[in-house]
């Protein structure tokens, strides 16, 4: 049964629950970015080639994919909150494993870890603004969450390369373990499932044939495979950029230390948020989704295109069309909103979680491709060569435009104001 439309929302219960799932998803970011900018000192410190970095990367979504289903089933039988606070205890125990790593399988081992925990973050976000603003207003408010939550792709940049010149990188998360415990038990403390004014319906247990059959329902959505297939690449298509290949690239290939790689990172983290809040509005407003990320795509297509035909182009160029990559991958917010719009309330945790899956799917797989591609086409040369990351990029150009090709074929639009 669908849920009435949510009545008006005090201003400052509506801010305080955006600022804690900002909170909450912040922490994610800084784990997916943190090993870009760190990349060449962990590489020194610890042995990690590029292939082994692609996999530290990869596990971490990985572990956010393995973990979306189980997510899913706990949003729908205990809620957001007490899943969020739950899970960033494993968050915790990543970011300390992750300080203590001695070696690469270690490093590789804390960051699956920390994918565990990071897994609910983003889904939170999506779940519980479903729950308190309705559909017609989701891509929105995520928005402003998701561009928020780029606090933690900041930390990640400028501010966690200079934490490590100061305290070493093992400091620096150690701080962040701190810091996520913090985060965890306000969110606890503060965050409701339900806005206020609402008695959310009791939540009932589920017996295995129940589950089984909701999942099943959810799998045979009409209309789930085109948005799974572009939503696999929309997002991770900027993401492995940002979080793994901009530091190597920008130091191999145009000679960037870790604070002029920090500042790009920073810069590329702005235009991730400043492109989140703009395209957010806009299903809304121009009564479309699919008409929003069609276009999306195809300029990111063109984007890789030229970083994969001349990675060797002048640093300022690179530089630009790095933080024009991440400005205009935001239409991934809209197929979040997509796919939320297929599935009823009852099924809400189990939908937005499943087409999560694809998402980190995605951002799994293409650390693992790209990683393999730098390797192969670098012979295993240290600093790697341009062409090693133009086949880089190409890889990701390959991938995004198999699943626009299916997403533009067969998804049918659906209208926010339908």
């Amino acid at each position: 049964m669908t849920r009435p439309h949510p009545a008006p929302i005090a201003r400052a219960d509506a801010a305080l629950l955006i600022v804690a799932l900002a909170a909450v998803t912040s922490l994610s970011n800084f784990h997916r970015a943190s090993l870009a900018v760190i990349a060449p000192e962990l590489s020194a410190e610890l042995g990690l080639d590029a292939a082994s970095l692609g996999l530290a990367n990869g596990v971490f979504f990985l572990a956010l994919g393995l973990m979306q289903i189980p997510v899913g089933l706990l949003f729908d039988r205990i809620g957001a909150r007490a899943t969020v606070a739950a899970l960033g205890l494993v968050t915790f125990a990543g970011a300390i494993g992750h300080a203590a790593a001695t070696d690469a399988a270690e490093v590789i081992a804390a960051r699956f870890v920390l994918g565990v925990g990071s897994a609910a973050s983003f889904m939170s976000a999506v779940y519980l603004c479903s729950r308190w603003f309705g559909p017609a207003r989701l891509a929105g408010t995520v928005s402003r969450v998701f561009a928020l939550s780029q606090a933690g792709t900041l930390l990640a940049g400028t501010p966690l390369a200079a934490a490590s010149a100061v305290i070493g990188w093992r400091g620096a998360f150690l701080a962040v373990a701190a810091l996520t415990a913090l985060i965890g038990l306000l969110f606890h403390r503060i965050v409701r499932d339900d806005p206020p004014g609402i008695v959310p319906a009791p939540r009932r247990a589920e017996r295995a044939g129940a589950v089984l059959a909701g999942l099943g329902a959810v799998l045979r959505t009409r209309g789930l495979f085109p948005i799974l297939a572009i939503h696999g690449f929309a997002y991770a298509s900027a993401a492995v950029v940002l979080t793994l290949w901009a530091g190597p690239y920008l130091a191999d290939v145009h000679g960037l230390g870790p604070i002029g790689r920090g500042n790009v990172m920073l810069a590329m983290s702005l235009a991730q948020a400043g492109g989140t809040l703009l395209v957010g509005p806009l299903d809304l407003r121009f009564n479309t989704r699919k008409w929003i990320v069609v276009p999306g795509a195809c300029v990111t297509l063109a984007i890789l295109a030229l970083l994969a035909a001349f990675p060797a182009m002048p640093a300022a160029a690179s530089i630009a069309l790095l933080v024009l990559l991440c400005g205009t991958t935001t239409y991934s917010v809209i197929t979040v909103s997509h796919g939320r719009s297929l599935f009823p309330d009852h099924l809400a945790g189990r939908g937005v979680t499943t087409v999560n899956i694809a998402q980190v799917g995605g951002a799994a797989l293409l650390p693992v491709l790209t990683g393999s591609a730098v390797t192969h086409v670098g012979a295993g040369a240290v600093p790697a060569p341009p062409g090693a990351y133009g086949a880089c990029f190409g890889v990701i150009a390959l991938c995004l435009g198999a699943g626009l090709l299916v997403y533009a074929l067969r998804a049918r639009d659906a209208k926010p104001r339908h």
